[in-house]
């Protein structure tokens, strides 16, 4: 039986007052590895902002890990943050501090109060990307692909019900490319449900998974050809 995560119903997203994608219909289960795909200025970024809660839903339904977006408030929206796992292009790490103390800072941010917990926590996701050994580096000092890494173990630290990754691989070079893909594979083998923006049609080719489109207004499911 098929448990959404996500859902929208004849929803519209806009940017300001200007409608972005009308009537979206789109549902999102336990489990699901999704791409969200669409040339640049179709709406990919407006619909996962829309996601947590950086636009508004104003028409239509929409339900992501137990909240209604149409009537969410601005209080809700950390909480709803908890339940999402953000990835971002740019890592959007934090310069002035380690890997180590990025991930507790977000940890504290959310509520985390034990210490040993909390350096657990970190030691568990940081494995999870394979960077266990890297905690103490500053992140200045680690590759693009080695920051996207810890951008996914960050994304990972509430246990996430929804990861959302907006252009994940888009500032790496292709082999990087793979290498941060292999790891979304592996947390989403591990039971994660993982949405992904991308403009990187090889990763499609190399990983064909469910396919969104966004073109013209509207948001579609795109039928891939396998082999």
């Amino acid at each position: 039986m098929p448990f959404p995560i996500l859902q929208l119903k004849n929803a519209s997203i806009y940017q300001g007052d200007n409608l972005v994608l009308s009537d979206v219909n789109v549902q999102i289960n336990k489990g699901d590895f999704v791409y969200l795909i669409g040339k640049t200025g179709t709406g990919k970024s407006s619909f996962m902002k829309t996601l947590y809660g950086d636009l508004p839903l104003t028409d239509g339904e929409g339900h992501i890990v137990d909240y209604d977006l149409k009537h969410l408030k601005e209080k809700d929206i950390p909480f709803l943050r908890r339940k999402l796992g953000v990835v971002f292009q740019d890592f959007k790490l934090l310069t002035d501090r380690t890997i180590n103390d990025n991930l507790l800072f977000v940890l504290k941010a959310t509520g985390w109060k034990n210490k040993t917990e909390m350096d657990t926590r970190v030691e568990d996701v940081l494995t999870k990307v394979d960077m266990k050994t890297k905690g103490f580096k500053y992140p200045h000092e680690l590759s693009g692909g080695e920051q996207q890494r810890i951008a996914i173990a960050r994304a990972l630290l509430n246990n996430p019900e929804l990861i959302l990754a907006d252009e994940p691989t888009g500032n790496l070079d292709p082999q990087t490319s793979v290498e941060v893909m292999e790891v979304l594979q592996d947390i989403n083998k591990n039971g994660n449900t993982i949405l992904m923006a991308t403009h990187d049609y090889a990763l499609l080719l190399k990983y064909p998974s469910k396919t969104l489109k966004c073109d013209e207004n509207a948001v579609y499911e795109v039928v891939q050809r396998k082999g």
